[in-house]
């Protein structure tokens, strides 16, 4: 196997299926964009969504990327795990209903195992199968893998909810015994068992089945391939390390977190100060690209997870012996480590670590704040003669000021107390259950429409020159199916011809009316999106009978149109004064 750094992984990956006739897609904003179900972008797959569930149909159905994902609902594990990252790139690649298990898994195995590309020794990798999918069982086969080396898995299922769903197969490397946490008889010594010898480093989806809303599968009328290769991972087993850690993505950062530290402090030295360490690296490159990506630091929503990080990481500084404000100092070796994919981390820089120095010192002095806010939640508790901080009391602490709970654990052990860790925990999933309803019901993935997908009409928007023109009836959609009469009730159609703005780029649809050819108003237009092909599609409130192949009026609300596009260029100069006054790095989200 051949020794890589992060970036020729990350590049032989996008050459390999670029040359398999992907087109390379450049990684999206960690903030989603027209996503109201993410907080971030968690997945290669979370740019795909549009494509998977036939919104809309790309210009190439294969596609490959790197993408840059934010996962946040267990920080508190990253440092004290090998692999848990809060920032972590995964690579994938992508078939929207174009190739599937056989080229999927032949090219997984090729890019692996070649000595063009990745040069692994076959012998060091197992792969897990779903039980019931005897087609990627014999596709493993016919590329060489022995049958001792496959192994059935029943959780091996792609699932979601409601939406697009199907087995996956994924990929382990051998690490070899010396690098294991269990012994040769453990039970768990399997790949796919909870041990460090067999690592997984990719994960094959071969979506194929709708999950409907009543709970059965049916089957998807353009069967998809989704993988996932984490970055982090792999680049591990190429540079021969024990955790993701060890390698050249972070190693940058803690030795210049050692150098910062007070005293002679080396990373690798004590287990404890480690977890600081790791913690550290980890988190000066999730905020550095958050905030490089649009996010700040706030009380709510994404800022709150930037401010957390960055207040977590602080706090692991002091525990180093780093004095004052340093995690702006790593901002720049972040973006040298990442230049080759994301020069713009370096190009932002100074923004970037303008954000976080001023974050440092405002919790520097909340810190200042909380403790005395502690010492009166200490002295309360003593007066009542208890011995354990109440748990709202401790959550209010870490929630309004950001006063970390280990803090509050130490200085109340000092005082020969306890904390309330339940009541503490029943808060934050209080907390979550809000950040959750405030998202709102928006599904994360909607459920493939094939009817839509393949209406290929072709339709004309002729809005930027007049507001009001005849078009003929196309299609009409009842119930998702194609009907020729509709005469009441809600349908969506296509003309051949429109006046009617479809949403896009912050912009909401027109509204007006429909008439026929003796000037009668036979539907009202709701909405208008784009189809997965790309006409605009109208969503109408049918009035009287309309019927396929007629000529109808199309008339816009000149009054509604008109009040949208003056907001519309409103926000616009708002978003290019924002721009002139404060700078470039100024982002509309």
């Amino acid at each position: 196997m051949k020794e890589l750094s992060s970036a020729q992984v990350r590049q032989m990956y996008l050459d390999f299926f670029k040359g398999k006739g992907h087109d390379v897609m450049k990684s999206a904003p960690l903030v989603p964009h027209d996503d109201p179900t993410l907080l971030w972008i968690n997945s290669g797959v979370a740019t795909m969504k549009k494509y998977f569930d036939g919104t809309v149909v790309p210009k190439n159905h294969r596609i490959t990327s790197s993408q840059k994902s934010i996962r946040t609902n267990d920080i508190e594990n990253v440092g004290h795990t090998a692999r848990h990252h809060t920032l972590f790139e995964m690579l994938g690649n992508f078939s929207v209903g174009d190739y599937f298990k056989k080229e999927a898994i032949t090219w997984a195995w090729e890019l692996l195992t070649s000595e063009e590309w990745f040069a692994m020794d076959p012998e060091k990798l197992y792969v897990t199968v779903y039980p019931k999918d005897d087609a990627a069982r014999e596709c493993w086969k016919e590329v060489g893998v022995e049958d001792s080396h496959i192994y059935e898995a029943e959780d091996n299922f792609w699932d979601i909810g409601e939406g697009p769903s199907g087995p996956d197969s994924e990929i382990f490397y051998d690490r070899g015994q010396e690098m294991n946490n269990v012994s040769e008889d453990d039970p768990e010594n399997y790949p796919g068992g909870e041990n460090e010898r067999y690592l997984e480093i990719w994960n094959i989806v071969f979506s194929e089945f709708n999950h409907k809303p009543d709970g059965t599968y049916e089957p998807l009328p353009h069967k998809n391939i989704d993988t996932g290769m984490g970055l982090e991972r792999v680049v591990s087993v190429f540079q021969h390390a024990k955790t993701n850690f060890e390698t050249d993505l972070f190693m940058p950062i803690i030795d210049e977190t050692a150098k910062m530290a007070k005293g002679d402090v080396h990373y690798g030295d004590d287990a404890e100060k480690d977890i600081s360490f790791k913690v550290i690296a980890d988190h000066a490159r999730a905020v550095t690209f958050a905030i490089g990506d649009g996010a700040l630091p706030s009380n709510e929503g994404r800022g709150y997870v930037i401010r957390r990080l960055i207040r977590r990481a602080v706090m692991h500084g002091q525990k180093l012996g780093v004095e004052g404000a340093f995690l702006y100092k790593l901002v720049p070796i972040v973006g040298k480590i990442m230049e080759s994919a994301y020069p713009e981390v370096l190009e932002q820089s100074e923004y970037i670590q303008k954000v976080i120095r001023n974050e440092e010192d405002r919790f520097n002095e909340t810190l200042k704040d909380g403790v005395g806010l502690l010492e009166d939640l200490i002295s309360e508790t003593k007066a009542k003669g208890e011995t354990k901080l109440a748990g709202a009391g401790i959550f209010k602490l870490y929630d309004t000021y950001g006063f970390p709970l280990e803090l509050t654990k130490e200085i109340a052990a000092d005082q020969g107390l306890d904390v309330d860790k339940a009541g503490f925990d029943e808060e934050m999933q209080k907390q979550k259950e809000r950040a959750r309803s405030a998202r709102g019901n928006a599904k994360s993935m909607g459920v493939q429409n094939g009817l839509l997908t393949d209406i290929k009409t072709p339709s004309e928007y002729v809005g930027y020159e007049k507001l009001a023109a005849d078009g003929i009836l196309k299609d009409i959609i009842v119930d998702n199916k194609l009907v020729d009469v509709v005469s009441e009730g809600e349908a969506q159609v296509i003309f051949d011809k429109t006046p009617f703005y479809a949403e896009m780029g912050g912009q909401v649809a027109d509204k007006g009316i429909i008439k026929n050819e003796d000037g009668k108003v036979v539907a009202e237009v709701k909405d208008v999106q784009h189809a997965p092909n790309g006409q605009n599609m109208h969503t109408l409130r049918v009035l009287a009978e309309m019927k396929k192949d007629a000529k109808y009026r199309l008339e816009v609300n000149v009054e509604f149109h008109d009040k949208v596009k003056k907001n519309h260029t409103a926000t616009h100069l708002l978003d290019q004064a924002l721009r002139d006054v404060l700078g470039e790095h100024t982002h509309q989200a």
